[in-house]
C-alpha cells in the first residue's frame, strides 16, 4: 500500500468514524461532541497525518483566545444577571408569540452580521431560554431559532463570520462591504422571517395570543457592579472587533490577530470582578477542546486528500453561469459538513483561484461565502456556532439537540433558504 492510499483510507476512516459517531449519539447523549472529536484528533496524530512537531501551527491560538476571552465575558453577563435583564427588556416590547419570535430572529441574525455569529453563539442560550419560558414553548424550538438566525444572519457582511473575512481577504473581491449589501441583504432578511414561520409550524406554535411576558427587573442583577464590568466588556470587545475589520478591508494598520482583542479586555474584567474564579469556572472549556481537536482532524482529513473526488463531482467551470452558481452552492454545503466551513472554504480559496476565478466575478464569491455558511444549517457540524451553543446547553442547561433531530429540521431550513438565496443571485 502506497503512503497515499494509506492517507486516504485513513482520511476516510476518520470522516466515517466522525459522522456515525454523531448519528449514535442522539441515543447517547452523555458523550460529549468535544470527546468525540478529541478522539478523531487522537487517529489524527498517531496515524501521521499531522505530526506531532506540527500541531502548534495547526492549532488557531487566534480562535482559542478569541473564545476564552468571550466566554469570560459572557460568564460574567449571566452571572451577574445581565444577560437575564436585557432579555427580559427585549421581551417587554412584544405582545404575542408571533412577533417576539420573529423579533428574536431579527435581534440575533442583525447582530451576528455586525458582531460575528460566534459572538452570538456564545451569548445567545440564555436569552433564548429565557424568551421561551416568557412564550411558554419548548425551549428547543428557540435554541434552534438561535442557532439558524445567527448563521443566516452572518452571511449578509464581509465580518459576520471567518469564511466571509477568507474571502474578502484573499478573493480580490472589490468593496465588498457594498458588494454584500446589495446581494446578499434583502435574501437574508426574508430568510430571517421565513425561518422562524415555518419553525412555529414544526413546534405547533400559535400563530397569535399574548405572551406571557416576565420583566426582569433591576433588583434581579445580582451584582451591579459585575454588571457594568460585562457590558462594558460586550460593547468594547464587539466595537474594537468591528472597527478592527473595517480597517483590514480598508487596508489600513489593523491588528491580525484579531481574537486577542476580547481576551485582552477580559484580562483586565478579571481584575475588577466580585468573583474572578467564578468568571474562569463559568468558560465552557469542552467547546475549547473541540476547537484544538477540530483543527487537528480537519487538517488531517484536508491532507489525506479525501475530498478530492467530492471536488471533482460538480462542474465549477462550466459555459452556464447558472450551473457553475448551483455546483458551487451544492459542492460548498457538502464539504461543510465535513471538514467545517471555514477549512473547506479555504480549500475551495485555492480551487477557485486555479480555475481562474478573479476578484472580478463577484456572484462566485457571494455564492461561495453563502453557501458555506448556510452549510451551518444543515448539521450540528457544519458551522462552529453550532457546536458552541450545543455545548452550552448540555453543560449548563440539561438540554440537548441531537444529531439526527437538528439535521431533521436542518435540512428543511438550509433547502429554504438556499433556494431564496440562489433566486437573488442568479438574477443579479
Amino acid at each position: 500500500m502506497s503512503p497515499l492510499d494509506f492517507k486516504l483510507i485513513i482520511g476516510g476512516v476518520i470522516v466515517a468514524f466522525l459522522l456515525a459517531s454523531l448519528i449514535v449519539r442522539s441515543r447517547r447523549p452523555r458523550t460529549p461532541v468535544w470527546s468525540i472529536m478529541n478522539f478523531t484528533a487522537f487517529i489524527t496524530v498517531v496515524s501521521g497525518l499531522v505530526g506531532i512537531e506540527k500541531l502548534s501551527s495547526v492549532i488557531d491560538l487566534d480562535v482559542i483566545l478569541f473564545l476564552i476571552g468571550m466566554f469570560s465575558i459572557s460568564s460574567l453577563a449571566e452571572r451577574s444577571g445581565l444577560l437575564a435583564y436585557l432579555a427580559g427588556k427585549f421581551i417587554s416590547l412584544f405582545k404575542t408569540r408571533r412577533s417576539l419570535i420573529l423579533a428574536s430572529s431579527l435581534l440575533f441574525g442583525l447582530l451576528a452580521a455586525v458582531s460575528l455569529n460566534d459572538t452570538v453563539a456564545l451569548m445567545g442560550p440564555p436569552i433564548a431560554y429565557t424568551i421561551s419560558k416568557a412564550l411558554g414553548v419548548d425551549p428547543r424550538m428557540m435554541f434552534l431559532l438561535l442557532a439558524f438566525s445567527i448563521t443566516i444572519g452572518s452571511v449578509m457582511t464581509p465580518i459576520g463570520n471567518p469564511q466571509n473575512m477568507l474571502i474578502t481577504d484573499n478573493s480580490g473581491l472589490q468593496a465588498p462591504f457594498v458588494k454584500f449589501a446589495v446581494a446578499l441583504s434583502l435574501p437574508t432578511l426574508l430568510n430571517l422571517v421565513v425561518t422562524p414561520l415555518v419553525l412555529m409550524r414544526i413546534y405547533g406554535v400559535a400563530d397569535g395570543g399574548r405572551s406571557n411576558v416576565v420583566i426582569v427587573s433591576e433588583e434581579k442583577i445580582r451584582s451591579r457592579r459585575d454588571a457594568a464590568l460585562a457590558l462594558v466588556g460586550l460593547v468594547s470587545s464587539v466595537t474594537a472587533l468591528v472597527l478592527n475589520d473595517i480597517l483590514q478591508l480598508l487596508g489600513l494598520p489593523h491588528i491580525e490577530e484579531r481574537g486577542f482583542i476580547p481576551f485582552i479586555i477580559a484580562s483586565a474584567i478579571y481584575m475588577f470582578s466580585e468573583d474572578p474564579r467564578s468568571i474562569l469556572a463559568g468558560v465552557d472549556w469542552g467547546t475549547i477542546v473541540f476547537f484544538i481537536s477540530m483543527f487537528i482532524t480537519m487538517e488531517g482529513v484536508w491532507r489525506s486528500g479525501v475530498l478530492n473526488p467530492l471536488l471533482d463531482m460538480f462542474p465549477l467551470n462550466s459555459s452556464s453561469r447558472i450551473l457553475n452558481i448551483v455546483s458551487l452552492s451544492a459542492l460548498s454545503i457538502i464539504g461543510s459538513q465535513i471538514v467545517s466551513n471555514v477549512p473547506f472554504t479555504k480549500l475551495m480559496l485555492n480551487k477557485l483561484h486555479e480555475l481562474g476565478y478573479t476578484g472580478s466575478q463577484e456572484t462566485v464569491w457571494l455564492t461561495l461565502a453563502m453557501a458555506t455558511t448556510i452549510a451551518g444549517n444543515l448539521s450540528l457540524l457544519g458551522a462552529a456556532s453550532n457546536i458552541i451553543i450545543i455545548e452550552y446547553l448540555e453543560s449548563r442547561m440539561g438540554y440537548t439537540i441531537s444529531f439526527i433531530d437538528f439535521a431533521k429540521i436542518g435540512v428543511l431550513i438550509t433547502l429554504i433558504n438556499l433556494a431564496i438565496y440562489l433566486i437573488f443571485l442568479i438574477v443579479i
